[in-house]
């Protein structure tokens, strides 16, 4: 499996967008735009890229949730690519097929399963793929560095879901990857939301 970070040339604020490929770039293999950003310049780049042999550029797009700094484009990238769409979020335009919780999608070469992570926004999601290890959180909050924050149960239930899995990389929907100590950075994020929570009850 190929994560390539997909970085646009204008100055607008906009969310990291990574393309998934598989390592050799089979038919079967599923190239797929994880969030879309607010940058058209992007098109133009991954026009230019190379995506297999009789293969679309874009076979599919996953949104992490329905902000616009994520999800901008779409309607875009779906005219240049025609890729089916998939979110959480029942509400957004261009969407063919709503993700539920636990669902499984191919990308690249490699399945992802699909976490429903709500916090940030109520239709936000995780994607963790298990033969790597990787992890792509959008906006999901799970580097929490203090007991100050108020938290929900269902987050809490929700990075504890995370915590179980065995997480070597995470991909953040701003800012750079973090390649090392990923799960023992998940492991504190969860007490310390588990601490805000029983402070907030005491």
């Amino acid at each position: 499996m190929r994560i390539t970070p997909i970085v646009g040339k204008n100055r607008v604020y906009s969310s990291n967008v990574y393309m998934v490929m598989g390592e050799w770039k089979r038919i079967e293999d599923m190239n797929t735009l994880v969030d879309v950003g607010n940058d058209p310049s992007i098109i133009d780049i991954i026009a230019k890229m190379h995506a297999g042999v009789g293969k679309n550029k874009v076979e599919q797009v996953v949104i992490t949730h329905d902000h616009s700094d994520h999800s901008g484009i779409l309607p875009l990238i779906k005219a240049a690519f025609h890729p089916k769409v998939y979110a959480f979020s029942p509400f957004m335009e261009c969407v063919d097929h709503i993700l539920q919780d636990g669902d499984t999608l191919r990308m690249g070469d490699r399945d992802f399963e699909v976490l429903h992570t709500p916090g940030h926004s109520s239709d936000s999601i995780c994607l963790y793929n298990e033969d790597h290890g990787d992890l792509f959180v959008g906006d999901t909050p799970v580097i929490i560095r203090s007991v100050d924050g108020a938290y929900e149960e269902a987050f809490y239930q929700a990075m504890l879901r995370i915590c179980r899995r065995q997480i070597k990389t995470i991909y953040f929907g701003h800012g750079e990857p973090q390649f090392h100590r990923a799960q023992e950075t998940l492991l504190h994020s969860l007490q310390n939301v588990r601490n805000s929570i029983r402070h907030k009850k005491d």
